[in-house]
């Protein structure tokens, strides 16, 4: 195919009459698609299913400890959640905190707790102008967190590496400055894994705030698509190495393992760190939902259940990318208006349409039946400069559901091309 920048308006023209009328059957077809939110599909739910039965009259309702779960406790978590999740994140059990379902609800909670206590400094909301770095394109619902806690939010532009240092490094010179947004493997939206580079100079930060914290959501630290597996240098051990302990604090959850609504979320961090959370924690919460605990304990004994059950998991979601990549390679490669990633893993792919033209590449969809997460989501305000990042969320819809919607897809970024080439 021609790149559309190289055609003079003739040839742009005629495209432009053969795109729309593509694009007025789809709209004809009266579809309703939504790609908008990385939410795991029936069929992803269906696999954890069994764990209903795995807890209950039978099979009793005590953990390895002895702990009955019905009952109040266990303010950090079950023994064997703690040992699961130091599997999954590389740490120590003593250094885990299991919650509740939700791993945003914990970062959540330990903004508020560091804007009214601070972070073995002073509160918080006492520093003016406070500030908190987001990596873009990145997660909407990390920037909002800290924008609803009145920072001001920084943008770090991302490369295949992560995010650009030398920025982060000129950044954490200022006191104002209190955190990094990270989402470190398969990274939402970019699918990007941080290089060995990238972590180790993280960990060898010296910020001017010294409770500045590196907010490490490790979302995705299982989720692998295909048979290479993209490998992620521990955060942790990092920062031991370079007299950090206290710098990172790490999430994640089974909410994309098993079931969102009722996943099991957990934080990891230094002694120190962990030691002043549970001391907070004590006054909030006499323990978590251990029920759910044990069933995803009994279900999950170690690290090999859960890498066989991600197994199956990637063979539902696999064909779905799939779907979305041969669409975008099919319809758009070598026309010069679009670039994507291509992702290991994780749950999105990231499109880059020709600039300006995002927002109008999502009206268009939505018009034919389909639903995009808004444009400029992924980035802090929801204001993309460049107006051209998509988030595309392949999980949820079905295979065949997806080539309809890829085929939209495509077709209104050519049709958003155009307009714009052609100055209408």
């Amino acid at each position: 195919m021609t790149e559309y920048l190289k055609m003079e308006s003739s040839e742009l023209s005629k495209q432009f009459d053969v795109v729309r009328k593509e694009y007025e059957a789809l709209r004809s077809l009266h579809l309703s698609l939504d790609m908008s939110r990385g939410k795991p599909g029936f069929d992803n739910m269906d696999l954890s299913e069994k764990m209903f039965d795995l807890v209950g009259n039978d099979t009793g309702f005590k953990n390895i400890s002895g702990i009955d779960c019905r009952n109040y406790g266990g303010l950090d978590g079950l023994t064997e959640m703690k040992n699961l999740f130091a599997q999954i994140l590389e740490l120590k059990p003593e250094q885990i905190i299991v919650g509740g379902n939700s791993s945003l609800n914990m970062m959540f909670d330990t903004i508020a707790q560091a804007m009214t206590h601070g972070l073995g400094a002073q509160p918080w909301y006492e520093c003016r102008d406070r500030k908190f770095l987001c990596p873009v394109p990145g997660y909407d619902r990390h920037f909002a967190i800290t924008e609803y806690f009145g920072f001001k939010l920084i943008p770090i532009e991302m490369n295949d590496e992560g995010p650009i240092m030398e920025q982060v490094e000129e950044w954490v010179k200022d006191e104002t400055v209190k955190g990094i947004w990270c989402v470190p493997k398969y990274s939402n939206p970019e699918g990007i894994t941080f290089s060995d580079n990238v972590v180790k100079r993280m960990a060898a930060l010296k910020p001017a705030a010294k409770d500045f914290r590196i907010f490490w959501d490790d979302a995705y630290a299982v989720h692998h698509l295909y048979d290479t597996h993209d490998e992620l240098l521990n955060i942790y051990d990092e920062c031991v190495k370079q007299g950090n302990p206290d710098l990172p604090l790490i999430f994640t959850s089974s909410s994309k393992i098993t079931f969102p609504g009722a996943g099991v979320a957990a934080t990891g961090a230094s002694p120190n760190n962990v030691a002043m959370l549970k001391d907070r924690m004590q006054y909030q919460t006499i323990g978590p939902d251990k029920l759910n605990q044990l069933r995803h304990a009994r279900m999950f004994r170690d690290i090999n259940d859960v890498k066989k059950h991600m197994k199956k998991l990637s063979d539902i979601l696999r064909p779905k990318f799939d779907c979305v990549l041969s669409a975008l390679d099919s319809h758009l490669k070598d026309l010069g208006i679009a670039t994507w990633t291509k992702p290991n893993g994780g749950y999105f792919i990231s499109l880059h349409v020709l600039e300006g033209c995002a927002k109008r590449v999502e009206e268009l969809c939505a018009n034919a039946g389909m639903t995009l997460t808004p444009a400029g989501a992924t980035y802090p305000y929801g204001h993309d400069p460049k107006d051209s990042n998509i988030r595309i969320a392949p999980s949820f819809p079905s295979v065949e559901e997806i080539e309809k919607a890829s085929l939209i897809l495509c077709v209104a970024v050519k049709y958003a091309a155009l307009e714009k080439l052609l100055g209408y």
